[in-house]
């Protein structure tokens, strides 16, 4: 009886000893179980690199073998063979060589490009990959939507929406879109700003949408620009950046290469790195050159940045309306206003934060706005409209003419006496 009770005793004492310690090294299961899933998670995002690179702006760039990039485990891109070039690139009306030579002045002669260049390159074979961090992930929302867009972030410029359809849902724009037509691209030189955001979960962007299907259910999009969002990233740097999604942002699709999807084959430039150098109110101005376009043989969409880096493609295979053409084309600026439910709206800046009257060198712009036809040719879009949410908060007025083609100014500062 007694060494029943001693053993007895001691199992007891081992259980009262586990259960003092399980606290001091494990705060809960729920949080062991998150850990896991961070864990796997980074695991899946960060592959094994032949070259790391620390960035002056904190970033590590891992150079990543070309084939063992996130993109291949795509259940659509497991026999997947990389394309290594288009088969064919459109040209632009508006070359370099073209330019008159006051829009050369009005613009600095310096390439933007991206900080971790400045303390090396990556080698032959292997694509650039901004390292996901813990923190990063501790910032989402949920560890499996690190990465994705909010579902409701897409304009809808339709003259039979409510009026106030998107400022329900925390997006704004400001926008120029060409919509009801077959499109094969789109391109457009946009300038570089350091909007302000004020929430850590809102954030601030320019970009081009690439658009086919319906607005809410199968929406195929394909974007690419500069953003500020220091939910994602951490930060408030300007960054460049990409999205996709082939159903409406329900569950497929994210930014950069922060899931299966986007085929990368540039060695120079990383989705998610910031760029530099930025543009100056009143000062000098900095642009960044966007193209996205349909591969006609092929059929992938290939992203190109500035004049000579072909980043890389989505695969036609991703998608269902966009596999043939796109039906909308739209170019612009977005913020998110979490402030909105409260009355009051956020002072997060679109653009430079100034509003689009004060044109060139204070205000946001995009120029050169085309769209690629049928012929794989760059053209002139027709029956361009603009778009706003809330005039008193942002706005865009548009030209045309000259060297600048198709253009517009965009932006605003958010919360002021007009829009309270």
């Amino acid at each position: 009886m007694e060494a029943n009770w001693t053993r007895v005793g001691f199992f007891f004492a081992l259980v009262m000893t586990v259960a003092i310690l399980i606290p001091s090294s494990v705060v809960s299961a729920g949080n062991a179980f998150s850990d896991l899933k961070i864990r796997t998670h980074l695991k899946r995002l960060n592959r094994p690199a032949l070259k790391s690179i620390k960035s002056p702006d904190g970033d590590i760039i891992d150079c990543v073998p070309i084939t063992d990039q996130p993109a291949f485990s795509h259940p659509l891109l497991i026999n997947h063979t990389v394309q290594m070039r288009p088969s064919f690139n459109p040209e632009s009306v508006f070359s370099e060589s073209k330019l008159s030579s006051k829009t050369k002045n009005q613009q600095h002669s310096k390439d933007i490009n991206q900080l971790w260049h400045v303390n090396g390159k990556c080698p032959q074979n292997t694509v650039p990959i901004r390292r996901t961090t813990k923190q990063d992930l501790y910032r989402a929302s949920a560890v499996e939507n690190y990465g994705m867009k909010n579902q409701k972030s897409i304009p809808k410029p339709k003259s039979s929406e409510p009026p106030n359809v998107l400022t329900q849902n925390g997006h704004q724009h400001a926008i120029m879109y060409v919509e009801d037509g077959v499109f094969y691209g789109a391109k457009a030189k946009i300038n570089v700003w350091k909007p302000n955001v004020e929430m850590p979960n809102e954030f601030s962007l320019a970009q081009i949408w690439v658009l086919g299907g319906n607005f809410n259910s199968d929406l195929n999009s394909i974007e690419a620009g500069w953003q500020v969002s220091p939910q994602l990233y951490g930060d408030t740097r300007t960054r460049l950046f990409t999205y996709w999604t082939s159903d409406a942002y329900q569950g497929t699709g994210c930014y950069n290469l922060l899931c299966s999807g986007f085929v990368q084959i540039n060695r120079e430039i990383a989705m998610g790195g910031s760029i530099s150098p930025l543009s100056n109110y009143g000062n000098s101005q900095y642009d960044i050159t966007i193209l996205i376009w349909k591969d006609p043989k092929e059929g992938h969409w290939w992203l190109q940045f500035g004049e000579k880096y072909i980043i890389g493609y989505w695969p036609a295979s991703l998608f269902s309306y966009l596999s043939e053409s796109a039906s909308m084309i739209e170019w612009g600026g977005e913020v998110v206003n979490s402030q909105s439910e409260e009355g009051q709206h956020t002072t997060t800046q679109m653009g430079s934060g100034r509003f689009a009257e004060e044109g060139w060198g204070k205000a946001g712009y995009f120029k050169n706005v085309q769209v690629v036809d049928g012929s794989n040719e760059l053209r002139n879009p027709e029956n361009l409209q603009v778009f706003t949410d809330q005039e008193n908060c942002y706005n865009v007025k548009s030209g045309n003419g000259g060297s600048w083609g198709s253009y517009f100014y965009y932006g605003g500062p958010g919360r002021n006496p007009n829009c309270p």
